[in-house]
């Protein structure tokens, strides 16, 4: 699979050989859907947390007693039909994050770059040499392709590994 080659300024210099093992399977869309659900499910913090009946402070003792009152019977005034009772098989702080075979991580990688490979969304720059300041590496680098804000960029070292500032500055 060929794709397209620019340089800084926009303007193509050539054109470059993809590698069909990557670029060139049949993208699989249930295991891409299974990694970003892995991802999200490993970002929550499960931090999310509330009383049960036995949690909550006070209800040591029955409102009143159990016969001849004529109201419902009830044991504590924390149970949870009351109003500040405690909270039914309430939350409490757990993991959500689970692991992920390398494989199908991996399948995922190359069925997402295959997709964008299929709809010619893959950029490849030739070098990244950037002459301003920090501030404005990344911004200068946002409108690389003819004017095109590219929000994600894999960056393909083509001549060697480009310099440190630049890498740092493109992660973000």
């Amino acid at each position: 699979m060929q794709t397209k080659v620019f340089d800084m300024a926009g303007k193509q210099v050539g054109e470059i050989e993809l590698s069909d093992a990557i670029f060139g399977i049949e993208p699989n869309e249930a295991v891409v859907h299974d990694v970003v659900k892995n991802h999200l499910a490993n970002c929550r913090q499960g931090t999310q947390s509330s009383l049960t009946r036995a949690e909550v402070s006070g209800g040591g003792i029955k409102p009143w007693r159990q016969k001849g009152t004529g109201r419902a019977r009830q044991g504590s005034i924390r149970a949870p039909q009351w109003t500040h009772g405690g909270i039914v098989f309430a939350p409490k702080p757990r993991d959500y994050s689970y692991t992920l075979n390398k494989k199908v991580k991996r399948l995922a990688l190359k069925s997402v770059l295959s997709a964008k490979a299929q709809e010619e969304n893959i950029v490849v720059i030739d070098e990244i040499k950037l002459d301003v300041d920090n501030d404005l590496r990344a911004a200068y680098f946002d409108q690389v392709h003819n004017g095109v804000y590219i929000r994600m960029a894999i960056i393909l070292a083509l001549l060697g590994i480009p310099d440190p500032l630049t890498g740092k500055t493109v992660l973000n």
